[in-house]
């Protein structure tokens, strides 16, 4: 098996190309992070951004180190809670500004213990995260959405038959991993023991976080702040189907751990599954994954491969990947399909999962094969798709009926 030799490189990105990627993600932009009545909600915003604000109501900067370890420290969603800030203060805050979280809609939770959220947002718009408990260890890994569905449409991916309604912003992305934190009590007690069940984040619920780049980065930012969620960049892994121009910025810029969303080795099928790849072919994204800045054997690239009967789970296929990858520091994710209603796809058989993986093993590459989680309530990889929007049009022409028969 080949790459396709005549499609144009892109190894010289330019700054124009990142720039047209950035323009269109303005065109889904979430809207302003406002309450109905006024108040600004300050999770989301920068430290200089609540610098600002503070100076706006006359107070003194210094505030802004008290209020950060109070809204991502303590988990704290009222002022009146802030003991060290003084009651006028607090009725002031309280005044003008919110500690906002999304509202949890629908929480649902496995028979393996797996949890799913259905978090709402100020605007009605609704994106689903779950939270994988790791039986090995008491911690585990919130898998964290970016954009409320999906604009790639890749044809093994429930979200993906979701059309992309807007990205998330900042406080929305953030949000999601504080309010799960609520969920699970995850904050420090009155006698200071914090439980770590919340260890990880991994960007790979519903879209494409390097088509929200710039909301992403802020949120990873808030999260890494040392004196907040103090989140290590080592435990946040960021997984794209290939934004090739977007891979430098985000290693530079966040330096978060890589998952490339692979799925097969060659153009002619991954034109086909990752329709993302007909812009930036197998060859571009490789060369992207080798000089991705926070790449080592220390912190190697995740390659995601998912495994479709008779589809590209052939041995042969699993030759070619080990050739693919070769002196890229990288592992690689084999996960059984999920089977989803309507999917056309059927999961690789148990014989053939292991003989993929062991030629990938042999080859030097560890090649777990990704046990399925949360299965029963659809919180599977690639089974992400809230159908609130369904719903709601649902209920809108049935209360629209009610009228008519009433008039």
């Amino acid at each position: 098996m080949t790459l396709i030799a005549e499609r144009p490189a892109i190894s010289d990105l330019t700054e124009a190309e990142r720039t047209r990627i950035l323009a269109k993600s303005a065109l889904f932009a979430p809207p302003p992070a406002v309450t109905a009545d006024g108040r600004r909600d300050l999770v989301g915003l920068t430290r200089e951004e609540l610098t600002e604000e503070l100076l706006a109501i006359g107070e003194k900067a210094f505030r802004i180190k008290q209020l950060w370890h109070w809204i991502y420290h303590q988990g704290a969603t009222d002022f009146s809670r802030m003991s060290s800030i003084a009651k006028p203060l607090q009725e002031k805050l309280a005044e003008r500004f919110v500690i906002g979280r999304p509202e949890a809609a629908t929480v649902q939770t496995s028979t393996d213990e797996t949890r799913k959220f259905l978090f709402r947002f100020r605007d009605g718009q609704e994106a689903e995260t779950v939270y994988i408990p790791d039986r090995r260890e008491d911690r585990g890994a919130v898998c964290i959405s970016s954009q409320v569905g999906c604009t790639l449409s890749c044809t093994f991916c429930h979200t993906g038959t979701q059309k992309l309604v807007r990205n998330l912003g900042a406080a929305e992305i953030v949000g999601q991993f504080m309010g799960a934190r609520d969920s699970y009590g995850e904050w420090p007690s009155p006698r200071g023991e914090t439980p770590r069940l919340l260890s990880t984040i991994v960007l790979m619920g519903m879209g494409e976080p390097l088509y929200n780049y710039e909301n992403v980065a802020r949120a990873m930012r808030i999260v890494m702040d040392g004196e907040g969620i103090g989140l290590s960049r080592r435990r946040i892994t960021l997984s794209t189907s290939g934004v090739v121009p977007m891979m430098d910025r985000c290693g530079e810029e966040l330096g978060i751990n890589l998952a490339i969303s692979l799925h097969a080795v060659t153009n002619d099928l991954r034109d086909e599954i990752v329709p993302l790849n007909r812009k930036y072919p197998i060859e571009d994204l490789l060369a992207a994954c080798r000089r991705y800045p926070a790449a080592s054997n220390a912190r190697r690239i995740t390659f995601e491969y998912i495994m479709l009967r008779g589809v590209n789970d052939s041995e042969a296929e699993a030759r070619e990947l080990v050739r693919l990858i070769s002196g890229i520091p990288a592992k690689v994710n084999l996960i059984p399909f999920n089977p989803w209603p309507g999917s056309a796809y059927r999961p690789s058989t148990r014989e053939q999962l292991n003989r993929f993986a062991q030629i990938v093993m042999d080859a030097g590459f560890a090649s777990p094969i990704r046990m399925p989680r949360g299965r029963d309530i659809l919180a599977a990889c690639g089974q992400l798709r809230t159908e609130s929007r369904r719903a709601r049009a649902a209920l809108a022409a049935h209360d629209a009926a009610d009228d008519v028969q009433g008039v």
